[in-house]
């Protein structure tokens, strides 16, 4: 019998699953900008909807939820840095061994949601309350497509982004790429951000158009990067 052996996925459209971000996309972008995902605070809508049973639509969260970006959590809790925030919350889905965790930075961000009803960002998806974002500033780019695939480069599909934006069609750990190959955004199943990678140029026109919450990837930037300085 003959092992079956998927093709390597094309870097405009796949994710790295470890390692230095920059290194892995050499060659296709190069500039990476990290997309932090907000927390989220129910506004209208009845906390207890935030389990896997009954989890809110995205058009219910983009209606009765509001974000809460990563600096206002470290107001809010004993955290100092954006990566002890990162850790903490990876911690807290058993997403590093027992070396690289942090259970008092995962339990700070436990109580906070306890004593507040933030809800904690979700792994390995965009989340609603950036995708709508993300795809108003692409269309004020020029793009009216999308391709919208899964992270193993196996399965894609063509889509108006005003379908999309109306719709919620992008998968987890799902990469999202324009037709010409310039600008993807894509998330790592462990992590609790997405990756906007493109031109340094393209990216300043991004973030002209909305202040997205995030950083630009060094050339030491890994993919478990609240592990190290910054």
């Amino acid at each position: 019998m003959t092992t079956r052996v998927l093709p390597q996925a094309e870097k405009f459209a796949s994710c790295p699953s470890d390692g230095k971000i920059l290194d892995f996309y050499k060659g296709q972008f190069d500039d990476v900008f990290v997309l932090l995902h907000p927390f989220v605070r129910p506004m209208d809508i009845s906390i207890d909807r935030f389990c896997p049973e009954h989890w809110p639509t995205k058009l219910e969260i983009l209606e009765h939820c509001e974000p809460v970006v990563w600096q206002r959590i470290l107001e809010m809790t004993e955290l100092t840095c954006l990566e002890q925030i990162d850790v903490g919350l990876r911690t807290s889905i058993h997403g590093l061994n027992g070396e690289k965790a942090n259970e008092l930075f995962a339990s700070s961000l436990i109580e906070l949601s306890e004593t507040t009803n933030i809800i904690h960002p979700t792994e390995g998806q965009l989340p609603p309350l950036l995708e709508n974002r993300i795809f108003n500033t692409i269309k004020l780019l020029g793009y009216e497509w999308l391709w919208v695939g899964d992270d193993l480069g196996t399965e894609r599909k063509l889509h108006w982004i005003d379908d999309l934006m109306s719709s919620d069609e992008v998968p987890s750990h799902g990469c999202i790429f324009t037709p010409d190959h310039r600008l993807l955004i894509t998330t790592h199943w462990d992590s609790h951000c997405s990756f906007l990678c493109s031109s340094k140029d393209l990216i300043e026109k991004i973030l002209d158009v909305d202040n997205f919450e995030g950083f630009y990837c060094t050339e030491n930037t890994e993919v478990y990067w609240g592990l190290y300085e910054r």
